[in-house]
């Protein structure tokens, strides 16, 4: 660890304030933002504090880095759990303020583990060996602990040629090549004589995205299918309520009608306040208009198990082929299910909070039948998880995701989210039709651009005509093996330079 020199070493002395406000910073690169170049400027800022800290300082500005990213670009937590979730205002403080800690966690862990294993602030560290930890450390953030995939670095070039990288080897890859430019500005920045090296590194990442970029891995499997994606802005706070039931079933309903003649019709998640079991005569008079026009309908439903008492969060598809259903496998800590102890459920109880937990559905479900397609179906945050859906790959020709966004009100989080959605359109090249409670309900590309979508907080119909598409992308032959593996790899051989040159002194 090089001796800082006086106007450094001043500022060192505010190092946990300015790796905060380089948090704060980064979370300004992903949607609805969109400064994607902070994305490697901000984590750079963090690469070069630990430039000149020991491992215990860089866990230290690590920790804060990631609270202060997290708590600036996912403060919507609050609103759903508080605004929507009935939740005490201390209550939702707490649990934010946990998930901070947590988050902020792992990145302290990287910071302590690259500076652990590579004292020496060698280019070899800020090119190679924190690109390799960070994206260990966001796959591992991203299932430990039922995981929270959001604001992974790869997924702020979704504008970028960068983006094409996910056809090789998924948004991990991405993240390993932001990274890696953040190391391309440490070492320009600290003038050493790698400066070559560096720009070599930012060339091939680059240039592997500029070739990549509009490169069809998979190829069309049939004439152009009609769909139509239901809208119907119902709040989230006046949804369940008994009085609002009719109106709810009118207005989708309505908006069915409208749709009539398109090939799929597509509802949100959860999209009717009412279980399937005791919706039959209306999931029936639905079935009966949309057949009549030649429709096969696909929407959110709950699906409660009168034997059991399990309640599932489904997406129901009515189908000319016969009906299928999708139990979605991810479920939202807090949300659709209580990681808690009986004891603190009890109190939930009597302070009548949500406390019952839903049942997941199982891991391998097959793709769903509607239109003549096949669709591998997601439901919520689940199309933040990349891997998920490669198993239905191979089967499908579309993507479905459906989501209740109205939990979030007006913030980032469904901007996020719909970036994040453009990502496994592009690992799978597939189109991914994306219907919405209130917005951002939209029909994404198999090169993941957005095709077209409605304004928020409006009931309205998105209509479209889409390709079926067949065939894989490297990503979906390979999953995350190969650039985790690499990751890995690098890891084990740094830390075996370390204990061979501690073993040479």
């Amino acid at each position: 660890m090089p001796a800082p020199d006086g106007p450094v070493s001043r500022l060192l002395r505010h190092r946990r304030l300015i790796a905060a406000l380089a948090g704060i910073g980064a979370s300004f690169a992903f949607a609805p933002y969109g400064w994607h170049v902070l994305a490697w400027l901000a984590p750079a800022v963090l690469f070069l504090l630990w430039e000149y800290e020991s491992p215990r300082e860089a866990a230290g500005t690590g920790f804060w880095f990631g609270a202060a990213l997290f708590g600036a670009g996912t403060w919507w937590i609050y609103t759903a759990i508080h605004d929507f979730g009935q939740a005490p205002a201390w209550l939702a403080l707490f649990l934010v303020a946990a998930l901070l800690a947590i988050k902020g966690s792992y990145y302290a862990l990287l910071g302590y583990l690259a500076v652990r294993i590579a004292p020496d602030p060698a280019p070899a560290r800020s090119l190679l060996l924190i690109p390799a930890g960070w994206t260990l450390m966001e796959w591992l953030r991203g299932w430990l602990f039922t995981g929270f995939p959001w604001l992974q670095l790869g997924y702020s070039q979704s504008d970028t040629p960068l983006a094409a990288l996910a056809t090789a080897g998924g948004i991990h890859l991405v993240t390993f090549a932001v990274a890696a430019c953040a190391g391309v500005v440490v070492v320009l920045v600290r003038g050493s004589g790698s400066r070559t090296a560096a720009l070599a590194v930012a060339v091939i990442l680059w240039g592997g995205g500029w070739l990549l970029e509009g490169r069809a891995w998979t190829r069309p499997a049939g004439e152009p299918v009609t769909v139509a994606l239901l809208q119907g802005a119902i709040p989230q706070d006046e949804k369940w309520l008994a009085e609002n039931r009719a109106a709810t079933l009118d207005r989708y309903r309505a908006l069915n009608r409208e749709a009539l003649g398109a090939r799929i019709i597509v509802w949100p998640e959860s999209a009717i306040p009412v279980l399937a079991h005791d919706a039959g005569i209306y999931l029936e008079a639905i079935r009966r208009e949309s057949a009549a026009a030649g429709s096969d309908v696909m929407l959110g439903l709950l699906d409660f198990d009168l034997a059991t008492g399990e309640i599932r969060n489904g997406l129901f598809s009515m189908s000319a082929a016969g009906d299928g259903w999708y139990y979605k496998r991810r479920l939202v800590p807090f949300g659709e299910f209580f990681p808690v102890p009986e004891s603190v459920r009890r109190w939930m109880r009597l302070q009548s909070l949500p406390y019952y937990d839903m049942t997941p559905g199982g891991e391998s479900q097959p793709p769903l039948r509607s239109g003549g397609q096949h669709l591998a179906a997601t439901i919520c945050y689940e199309d933040a998880y990349g891997a998920d859906q490669l198993a239905a790959l191979p089967g499908s020709t579309l993507l479905v995701n459906v989501t209740n966004n109205a939990w979030f009100g007006d913030s980032a989080a469904p901007h996020q989210q719909l970036q994040m959605a453009r990502f496994r359109a592009l690992e799978a090249g597939r189109t991914l039709v994306r219907a919405t409670s209130n917005g951002i309900t939209a029909v994404i590309g198999p090169d993941g651009a957005v095709l077209d979508r409605i304004p928020q907080f409006v009931p309205g119909i998105l209509k479209s005509s889409v390709t079926p598409r067949t065939g894989l992308t490297p990503y979906a032959r390979t999953g995350n093996g190969p650039i985790l593996g690499f990751a890995f790899l690098t890891l084990i051989a740094f830390t075996l330079l370390r204990l061979r040159a501690r073993h040479d002194v």
